[in-house]
């Protein structure tokens, strides 16, 4: 397994990467496997002020549906709005695809979720 090393991954099989101000939230390829071909992508609420481990959003495979956590604190300011008519996006390029963007309130608090080899040790 490859993991990009340009971001932060939360044990949930969440991606965050930090872009100018705010942080890029998507599943890791790991989990799109798990969860096998997606037919949705959503009810995430923009806008929203959440707490890590919130949850964010949802995905929903012809197999199973899972939550969508926030990996920090702050603000939801955008949903990739691509994902509602194609949100096998994910299972093509998990990580050339976010799903949404959260304007940390505290960007530090990246440094607490694992890096790329953690993450890889977590599986």
């Amino acid at each position: 397994m490859s993991l990009p090393t340009d971001r932060k991954y939360a044990a949930s099989h969440e991606w965050a990467r930090l872009e100018g101000d705010v942080v890029l939230v998507g599943i890791t390829d790991n989990a799109q496997d798990q969860l096998g071909d997606l037919v949705f992508v959503g009810d995430v609420n923009v806008g929203a002020t959440l707490e890590a481990g919130d949850v964010a959003g949802v995905v929903e495979s012809v197999k199973a549906a899972s939550d969508i956590y926030a990996p920090v604190a702050g603000e939801v300011v955008e949903f990739n709005e691509a994902l509602n008519d194609q949100p096998d996006l994910i299972n093509q390029a998990a990580y050339d695809t976010w799903i949404f963007k959260i304007k940390p309130a505290n960007p530090a608090d990246l440094d607490k979720l694992l890096d790329a080899a953690g993450y890889e040790a977590s599986l």
